[in-house]
């Protein structure tokens, strides 16, 4: 029987990557996110290529009902899902007290909310069954002390990976998994939405979403607890001189870099 995904944030980027690789494995998909369009041309292009079937659910995920709203459509669908990634995030670059409340509200809604909604959902549904696997995808922004100038997105991650791997360990033996991806520098527009294009930052975005995914989905195969993929040799030195830094020469340094 084909096992199916449900992907968020699969129009383009890390989510499409991911929507194509559990494609290629045979498995269907009900893919999620705001643009229709682009929903729609993947799922022709999936069907079409891997013979799968693919169901095309359009959300705002900065909606506070939206989560509600997905998991009553897959009930209604009487759909199984077998994996969830919640891979859909916003980013956003600026002095915090200068960027509006709604984009900062937004990005808590889409990073926090919508993601503690659906797996509480799913794992409740995963957990009662005996098997199901979750994929949240965080970032390398969760093993900083704080991201100055990104200073909400930095504490969406760290909550996401604080909570991911807590629940990794409280459905030991149930027959379920919880995988948190961590993706170092990605080139998937990224940079661009989050207005982060100028910074040093964005100069270290170069690896493809296709390598990230793939390290992602066969971490949440194997049932690993975390996943860091893709970083230049220049950020992994710097991550292992992490610890032993003050918090205050890290806090400038990531301060220049995103400024």
């Amino acid at each position: 029987m084909k096992k199916v995904a449900l992907i968020t944030g699969a129009s383009s980027g890390l989510g499409k990557s991911f929507a194509e690789i559990h494609a290629k494995n045979g498995g269907d998909l009900v893919i999620v996110a705001r643009s229709v369009d682009k929903l729609e041309a993947l799922k022709q292009s999936l069907e079409k290529d891997f013979n799968v079937n693919v169901y095309v659910l359009p959300k705002d995920l900065s909606k506070f009902e939206a989560a509600e709203e997905i998991y009553e459509e897959i009930q209604n669908k009487k759909i199984s899902v077998d994996y969830l990634i919640n891979n859909a995030g916003l980013g956003g670059q600026g002095y915090f007290h200068e960027r509006t409340m709604e984009q900062d509200i937004n990005l808590i809604m889409v990073d926090v909310i919508v993601l503690t909604k659906l797996t509480k959902m799913f794992l409740r549904d995963f957990v009662k069954r005996g098997s199901g696997k979750i994929l949240n995808v965080s970032s390398t922004a969760a093993l900083m002390p704080a991201g100055p100038m990104q200073a909400t997105y930095y504490a969406a991650k760290s909550y996401v990976t604080a909570l991911s791997d807590g629940i990794w360990q409280e459905i030991q033996g149930t027959g379920v998994t919880m995988t948190t991806l961590m993706p170092g520098g990605m080139d998937t527009g990224f940079a661009k939405a989050s207005n982060l294009e100028n910074t040093v930052l964005a100069k270290s975005m170069t690896f493809s979403p296709d390598v990230v995914a793939k390290d992602g989905y066969e971490a949440m195969m194997r049932g690993d607890m975390e996943v860091v993929s893709k970083l230049t040799p220049e950020q992994e030195e710097w991550f292992k001189s992490v610890p032993t830094m003050p918090k205050e020469i890290i806090l400038k340094q990531l301060f220049d870099m995103q400024k």
